[in-house]
């Protein structure tokens, strides 16, 4: 499928498309082998450096094998200060990429506001986590929106926890 075809809609900005949040929030996914590519991209205290060359070139090659799914999404791995792992939905394997693949359960909650309160919504994910009974075995992150998009849209970040 093309991203034209998919429910992102970026006509607003010709950028990023604007997410309503209670799409995401407070949901249980059951994933077993669920498509991704994946990718890297190099980091200064988890600011990502080539963030717009990695999406390029990931984005170019799912396009080009018309592999997104109805709802496109991708996730962040903080793998470290230096590097985060970047997934980026699909609905088949993409030639010529790294193709992963996640399994397992996971809960999301939608967090809106600066990036300076990631702390703050590491908590309240853990609580959230906490609070149904599970406990946390991995943590990635869904940035909806660029800080361009994020001034006109609102900064809305999903977080999706791997639970067991």
């Amino acid at each position: 499928m093309k991203l034209a075809d998919t429910k992102y809609d970026n006509r607003e900005t010709g950028c990023c498309a604007a997410l309503d949040p209670a799409v995401w929030d407070g949901k249980t996914l059951t994933w077993t082998g669920k498509p991704f590519v994946k990718s890297h991209m190099r980091a200064l205290f988890h600011v990502p450096l080539d963030f717009g060359a990695v999406v390029g070139k990931v984005h170019a090659a799912v396009e080009k094998s018309e592999a997104y799914p109805e709802e496109p999404f991708w996730l962040s791995d903080e793998v470290s200060l230096w590097r985060s792992d970047f997934y980026l939905a699909v609905d088949r394997d993409v030639t010529g990429m790294e193709n992963a693949a996640l399994s397992g359960t996971f809960l999301t909650k939608a967090f809106e506001g600066p990036y300076r309160d990631v702390g703050k919504w590491i908590a309240a994910m853990r609580e959230h986590v906490a609070a149904q009974g599970y406990q946390i075995l991995k943590l990635y992150f869904f940035y909806a929106t660029c800080p361009k998009c994020a001034k006109r849209l609102g900064n809305h970040v999903v977080l999706f926890a791997k639970v067991a």
